[in-house]
């Protein structure tokens, strides 16, 4: 299904949360500014020729840098697009947002907002707004041209001219205006049939904890230990290879034991861009599937994050949020 064959969006929210979209010169370098609603009209008025929907402006609170987004804070956007949809009488969400945690929060909205019956676009831009050679106007009006088109349910990345799937992407430059890349992942894939209700978007949700820890030669049990020790409530293991880590140190998988043992959920995906995780193609891998750690197949560091949040958020039992870990929920392991 394209596009072309969805219905238009009449009446898009904008969810401003800061970014270098809208900074402004301060004395400690750029910062987040508030008052973009008005340079964003400005803007729009000056090309009659340029026809996008009506658009409502919100400013989230605090406008933040997206290095200071936090999973607290996602839990605050989700509740703007849902209330933008259900109470202020917009047809769809256009989110503006820093590019460092752009994908991160992108993505885990595909996950926050599963069955939410709107389209949801994130753009922000690479230099600031009213600067030499910015691409915050292309990208701001490109993305309203975008959903007065008609856009799919659901959650997309918008970028130069580019939609693209948030669960499938990675900021991979911090220069350009092609920061964000679709990544060649692939991995056993098997859609799940159904979906618990406590994972639709109009069911409460709260923060959870999840760590990362990327493998290096020579890691130890020690610095896993720390991370499993801190409270988490799952781990993302970033691999070697196809899966791959040290599973000839008893102790480092002692450690992923005890993980198990204690209900932590231990996910492993690849470090490598392209690609994924088969556990039990190499030794080395299946040895961690033996002390319970789960295929992350070929998620991205972005989509696992927030497909863990989201799973452990809607209060599923342990054993359910082990499944769907597993599981395709909304492309990420497409």
């Amino acid at each position: 299904m394209t596009a072309a064959t969805h219905s238009p969006s009449q009446h898009v929210m904008v969810l401003y949360t800061g970014g270098t979209i809208g900074m402004q010169a301060s004395a400690s370098g750029l910062a987040p500014a508030s008052g973009f609603e008005a340079r964003m009209s400005e803007h729009l008025a000056s090309q009659p020729a340029l026809k996008v929907p009506q658009w409502s402006f919100r400013e989230m609170s605090p406008l933040i840098d997206s290095a200071n987004m936090t999973p607290a804070y996602w839990l605050r956007l989700r509740s703007a697009i849902i209330e933008a949809i259900e109470q202020d009488g917009c047809d769809s969400v256009l989110v503006l947002h820093g590019t460092d945690t752009l994908a991160y929060s992108a993505a885990a909205m595909c996950f926050q907002l599963l069955g939410l019956p709107a389209p949801v676009l994130f753009t922000g831009s690479m230099l600031p707004a009213g600067v030499p050679d910015s691409d915050a106007w292309e990208n701001v009006s490109g993305a309203l041209q975008a959903l007065g088109q008609g856009q799919p349910h659901g959650v997309q990345l918008y970028f130069h001219g580019k939609l693209m799937a948030p669960t499938r992407c990675a900021k991979v430059r911090s220069f350009g205006r092609n920061p964000f890349v679709a990544l060649t992942r692939n991995g056993g894939v098997t859609k799940a049939a159904s979906l618990p209700g406590e994972l639709t978007y109009s069911h409460p949700k709260h923060e959870a904890s999840v760590g990362v820890l990327p493998l290096v030669p020579g890691i130890g049990a020690a610095q896993l230990d720390a991370l499993l020790n801190s409270g988490i409530e799952a781990l993302v293991i970033e691999c070697f290879g196809s899966g791959t880590g040290p599973s000839d140190n008893p102790d480092f998988l002692a450690s992923l034991q005890r993980a198990q043992e204690n209900g932590i959920v231990v996910v492993a995906i690849t470090q490598c861009h392209e690609g994924g995780v088969e556990l039990d193609v190499y030794e080395a891998g299946s040895r961690l599937r033996g002390v319970g750690v789960l295929s992350g197949g070929g998620m991205t560091r972005e989509a696992v994050f927030g497909k863990l949040h989201a799973l452990l958020g809607a209060d599923l039992p342990l054993a359910e949020v082990r499944r769907l870990v597993e599981l395709d929920v909304c492309g990420e392991l497409a």
